[in-house]
């Protein structure tokens, strides 16, 4: 029999105490999905999810009687969060389906497991434990666990057709876990669906791709996408780029160490064209972090085939560090790529990797003056103090920042 009894997460204290809670009076409670899922394929597990025959009333009840705090994060649809020595356990009721529009599902809850596990998406993740660890499947996900398989439960249509964000998520637990071909089933249900996608929130939609662009090697998942006609649905930015920046960036993270960014993934397969970044932008709704990112790289200079470091220096301060170092990183990568076969690149490849390295431990050197030392010398509030500080400053930086603060008081009196 299949089992998580000898996995470390499993005999925590809390989590036994929310077995012991739960499985107490005729309740039953299980472990669910991803501890489940993770653990059988040897990874890391983050969040401990679990199902329960008992209603949300009835847990927030016995959490209560027993002190543990209850949280109810999404108790009309059944979910209550224990928190037991600051550790969260997202507990839900059994589930049915009642009605599915795409978008959102109306739900009823129930007692029969293995009606809950067939309302799931994913075979792998409709896993359950006991509270022995004995692994529980009812929807044949110990089989695609084993051959890395990622397959809908039941008609991939149907299951589509209730959530179509399960589109996205096919491609993204593919990336993740997935091996060999896709689903062909799961394949073209995806495909046949994706005109469904525009009637998703913007915000599920990055959600779920920036969880793909998350795993360790998304190439072959964006692949299956872009087959499906998927990729180019949500970012169609992407139809005439490619994707094929994406093997070579992979190679160069591990080559570097670079720890994977799902922005800098996403800078691989658009333009730099920062009017369609912008939109792009905007149309996903990324947060003004994520938005500033892209917008830096696609504003960036692209750097000339010679650049003395004095000179990269000055573009730096100018551009600023991060746009002109996606540039170099995604140069770097196809370079590096190209060098495997053509010795006649290493000396490219070296140099963007010099620029690279010194752009990453750059600095902006901070000008000397302000406003307040042209004021000091007697002249009005307005637009000539803006000026003049920025005639003293461009000098400064194509005198490659050497310039002191008494040098620079000097030529203000001077210009003064």
């Amino acid at each position: 029999m299949t089992s998580v009894a000898s996995e470390t997460w499993f005999s925590a204290p809390a989590l036994r105490r929310v077995f012991d809670l739960l499985n107490a009076d005729g309740g039953e409670v299980r472990v669910v999905g991803g501890a489940v899922r993770n653990s059988l394929m040897g990874l890391a597990v983050a969040d401990i999810d679990m199902a329960t025959t008992l209603l949300p009333e009835e847990v927030v009840a016995r959490a209560k009687t027993a002190g543990i705090k209850s949280v109810p994060t999404g108790i009309a649809h059944g979910t209550v969060t224990l928190v037991i020595d600051g550790m969260p356990f997202e507990v839900t009721t059994l589930r049915r389906d009642v009605e599915t529009d795409g978008r959102h599902a109306e739900v009823a809850f129930a007692t029969d497991w293995r009606v809950d596990a067939e309302r799931r998406d994913l075979t792998i993740n409709a896993l359950y434990a006991d509270s022995s660890g004995a692994v529980i499947d009812l929807v044949g996900g110990l089989a695609d666990i084993e051959k890395r398989n990622i397959r809908f439960i039941g008609n991939a249509a149907e299951r589509v057709a209730e959530d179509y964000l399960r589109v996205l998520r096919f491609f993204r637990f593919f990336a993740h876990y997935g091996a060999g071909r896709p689903d062909a089933d799961g394949l073209r249900a995806c495909a046949q669906a994706r005109s469904k996608l525009s009637g998703l929130s913007a915000e599920r939609v990055w959600s779920e791709m920036k969880k793909l662009l998350s795993a360790r090697d998304p190439g072959r998942a964006l692949l299956w996408m872009r087959q499906a006609g998927v990729l180019t649905e949500i970012l169609p930015e992407s139809e005439k780029w490619g994707i094929d920046t994406i093997p070579a960036l992979v190679a160069a993270e591990q080559a570097f160490g670079w720890s994977p960014d799902p922005l800098l993934r996403l800078a691989a397969i658009v333009p730099p064209d920062a009017e369609r970044l912008e939109a792009m932008a905007k149309r996903l709704r990324l947060s003004k972090a994520e938005a500033a990112q892209l917008a830096a790289w696609g504003k960036a200079p692209r750097l000339p085939d010679t650049i003395a470091d004095t000179a990269f220096d000055r573009l730096l301060y100018r551009h600023g560090r991060q746009g002109l170092a996606t540039f170099l990183q995604l140069a770097l990568a196809t370079s590096r790529q190209k060098s495997e076969n053509d010795p006649a690149q290493l000396p490219e490849t070296a140099r963007l990797h010099r620029l690279f390295t010194r752009a990453e431990k750059w600095h902006k050197p901070v000008f000397p003056l302000t406003g307040a030392d042209v004021l000091a010398l007697g002249i009005p509030a307005g637009p000539r103090i803006g000026e003049m500080l920025g005639e003293i400053e461009q000098r400064w930086v194509e005198g490659n920042f050497n310039a002191d603060r008494a040098t620079l008081i000097a030529r203000l009196q001077s210009m003064a």
